[in-house]
C-alpha cells in the first residue's frame, strides 16, 4: 500500500533578485551622468569685462505702528492719521521704492489699524506689509 504523505510544492528561493538593484543603478548613473558638467573642450578666450556699476543701497523699511491704546506711530515718533499720509507722502519723494510695514497690538481696536492703513494708502505707498506673529502650534 503506498502512502500518500503531503509533500509541499513550494521550494525556498535561495538566490537573490538583483533586478531592482539594477534598476536603481542605472537610474542613480543616467542622474550622474546628467548633473555632471560636461569638460570644457573649447578654445581658450579672453571675455570682455562687465561694466562696474554701483549698487544702489537697499530702501529702509518703515514702520507704522499702533499700540494696545490705540497710539499711532512712525518709527517710534507718535503721530495722527493725518499727519501719517503727509510724513508719508514726504519720505516717498525720497524713496519711490518705500516701504512701509503696519504693526498692531492685538489688543488694539481696529478701527486704528484701519486708520493706520488708510493713511497709508492715500500716501500712494505700494509696498505694504502687515505684522503678525505665528500661531504656535500649528
Amino acid at each position: 500500500m503506498i502512502r500518500k504523505t503531503s509533500k509541499s510544492n513550494h521550494h525556498t528561493v535561495s538566490e537573490l533578485n538583483i533586478t531592482p538593484l539594477l534598476d536603481l543603478a542605472f537610474v542613480l548613473l543616467v542622474i550622474f551622468v546628467l548633473t555632471t558638467a560636461p569638460p570644457s573642450t573649447e578654445k581658450p578666450m579672453q571675455l570682455p569685462k562687465a561694466a562696474t556699476r554701483k549698487k544702489e543701497p537697499d530702501s529702509k523699511v518703515h514702520y507704522v505702528t499702533v499700540d494696545a491704546a490705540g497710539n499711532l506711530y512712525l518709527n517710534r515718533k507718535e503721530t495722527n492719521p493725518v499727519a501719517l499720509t503727509a510724513e508719508l507722502a514726504e519720505l516717498r519723494k525720497d524713496d519711490r521704492d518705500l516701504k512701509v510695514t503696519v504693526r498692531g497690538d492685538a489688543k488694539a481696536p481696529f478701527k486704528k489699524v484701519r486708520e493706520a492703513l488708510n493713511a497709508v494708502q492715500r500716501a500712494n505707498v505700494l509696498k505694504v506689509k502687515l505684522a503678525t506673529e505665528a500661531l504656535v502650534g500649528s
